[in-house]
């Protein structure tokens, strides 16, 4: 039976509050902390009171320099208490970001990889790290703090019922403030944040294509998108931050105003009731003391808005990517890739109906074998990669290396034994090196240098500044689409992988970089290794020994390339489905010089 939204839900929140809850001992360490600094926050209105009813009755110097002494001193703990406080707080904070950075970080990897590109994978870690904050701020604090309010209350009103009064009305109308304050700038606050959001991602997008924009006159368009999204942001923003702020600014004159009431009614009393001086001064400090984790909380509201919002959103990706038991280290496969019944539907956004990219394949390939997989555009070649890589997982049938399903291998170890390909090859920041090495911060000298020889792009690199030393912000500037297609070839044939999958791996490349594949792709074969090579170009299926033809995701033929592409091309009911220039090709010309593309 299927879980509802909230069970769903409940389940990323119970990892979060396990996270919390490994920090128990913390919190109980700070709630002692708490428990004595506000035990000492007393001596501010009992020195008050000792000075006014004694010090200055008595007019005894002694008196006030030991008082004074005593004090200073109580001062000094409470400050050495706050501080300590304060320390196990960020260290609270660092501990939780510590303890689910790795699950949240696999999380956005898992979502993204699969495709999904929602508020919650685009802002996972920043959630993470707003709530790390909310952990770490004065607020935490402040909730310790909150239980000592009505004990304060409380010793007003032994000074004297009237003040008591006074001081439990006070704080019932900060808590009303309080209320409202949560009510009224919750949406207004997660408005703004999602407004900000969309403006960061848009002025990174256009960051990253800004060759693209200036190439194209697209400059004062682009700007003008990104001016309307921020300005929609900063009003956000501004109504936000003018909400939270009057509700702070309003509760921060209340409490002012109602320490001054306390001290006119004390005043009140001493001339009518004859309470004492140092009674009114010290009711007065109390209240503001009693009253002050009220005024953090409201003040800082905007916060724990923003870590609950950033709560809710891991606990719903946390749920939506449960964590992968780590399966039985396997031994290194050979090259023998089984599809077995495969049907595959790309992942949707909840509310969308799925449609099959992929359903009924069935092939097989032997070591030192090449399958090329050819077909038009939308057939599921992609898909097909995607799923051979281990991304994106068959809701029927298996896919199986060295007779094991892909998913009985640990990711990482899958990765290190495939080497593949993206149409758009992405390098990352940090050098040559290391995007070869697969980001590795120790890279391989020997297998880097051999991997970069087989995809020719050796020579290449040592032309640069700092040759594999390069930064790639560096070398950006000075590398064609080609030379970068080709370091991502010489990524994905690093350590020597079984298994070899390419999509479109020419798309970029000139007759050099062409050549340097078909040799990358020999070399490969001779060394027992399996290639799948996603094809529109017959050049880059030219070593393939078989032909996988898709048309509409579904298998139209599987086979020795040279009976299949001769089947393909003889067929009248394929034919009448191949681009023109399929067409004209003539029926008797060599399958290598064959259009590939279905």
């Amino acid at each position: 039976m299927a879980r509802t939204s909230a069970q769903h839900s409940k389940s990323g929140l119970a990892e979060i509050r396990k996270a919390r809850k490994g920090n128990r001992g913390a919190f109980w360490l700070i709630g002692v902390f708490s428990f004595f600094a506000n035990l000492l926050m007393l001596t501010s209105p009992l020195y008050m009171m000792q000075v006014y009813d004694r010090v200055l009755g008595s007019r005894s110097l002694e008196t006030l320099v030991a008082l004074t002494v005593l004090a200073g001193f109580l001062f000094l703990i409470m400050g050495v208490l706050d501080y300590v406080r304060g320390r196990i707080l960020a260290r609270v904070g660092a501990r939780f970001h510590d303890q689910l950075e790795t699950r949240v970080f696999n999380a956005v990897q898992d979502k993204s990889a699969a495709g999904f590109n929602d508020d919650a994978a685009k802002v996972g870690l920043r959630d993470l790290e707003a709530m790390q904050k909310a952990l770490s701020s004065p607020i935490v604090s402040a909730f310790f703090d909150l239980p000592w309010t009505p004990l304060f209350l409380g010793l007003i009103a032994l000074f004297h019922p009237l003040m008591g009064l006074l001081a439990l009305i006070g704080g019932a109308v900060l808590v009303v403030f309080a209320l409202a304050n949560q009510m009224v700038s919750k949406a207004p606050v997660e408005n703004a944040s999602m407004m900000a959001a969309s403006a960061h991602q848009v002025s990174d997008g256009m960051r990253n294509n800004a060759e693209l924009i200036q190439g194209l006159g697209m400059r004062r368009a682009a700007f003008a998108k990104w001016r309307m999204l921020r300005s929609q942001a900063v009003v956000s923003e501004l109504s936000a931050a003018d909400m939270t702020g009057g509700f702070s600014t309003a509760t921060r004159t209340f409490r002012l105003a109602l320490q001054s009431a306390m001290l006119g009614t004390g005043a009140y009393l001493v001339l009518t009731e004859g309470l004492t001086p140092g009674v009114m001064i010290a009711s007065s400090i109390i209240m503001g003391r009693a009253l002050a984790p009220i005024e953090t909380l409201i003040g800082q509201w905007a916060l724990v808005q923003r870590a609950m919002q950033a709560q809710e959103r891991l606990g719903q990706m946390l749920t939506e990517t449960p964590e992968r038991p780590a399966p039985m280290k396997l031994a290194r496969p050979a090259a023998k890739l089984e599809v077995q019944g495969v049907a595959l539907v790309p992942p949707v956004a909840p509310g969308q109906v799925a449609k099959p990219a992929l359903q009924g394949l069935n092939f097989n390939i032997q070591p030192g074998q090449a399958l090329g997989v050819i077909g038009a555009s939308g057939a599921g070649k992609s898909s097909l990669a995607r799923a051979l890589i281990g991304v994106w997982h068959p809701v029927s049938g298996k896919i199986r290396l060295d007779g094991a399903a892909l998913n009985q291998y640990d990711m990482d170890d899958l990765g290190s034994y495939i080497g593949y390909l993206p149409q758009q090859v992405t390098l990352f920041d940090g050098t040559i090196a290391e995007n070869i090495a697969r980001l590795s911060m120790m890279p391989d000298p020997d297998q880097v240098v051999a991997a970069a020889r087989k995809a020719a792009v050796h020579d290449m690199i040592l032309t640069l500044p700092q040759g594999y030393d390069t930064p790639v912000r560096v070398a950006s500037n000075r590398l064609s689409g080609g030379q970068v297609q080709r370091i991502g070839l010489a990524r994905a044939l690093y350590g020597d992988p079984v298994l070899l999958v390419l999509d479109e791996p020419n798309s970029n490349l000139d007759n050099e970089g062409s050549q340097a594949l078909n040799l990358a792709v020999s070399h490969a074969k001779k060394d027992g290794r399996a290639v799948i090579i996603m094809a529109h170009r017959p050049a880059a299926i030219q070593l393939c020994d078989l032909i996988l033809i898709l048309d509409n995701g579904t298998q139209r033929a599987f086979g020795a390339k040279d009976a299949v592409l001769g089947e393909h091309l003889q067929n009248p009911q394929v034919a009448q489905k191949k681009p023109a220039q399929q067409q004209a090709a003539p029926k008797q010309a060599a399958p290598k010089q064959a259009e590939a593309k279905s």
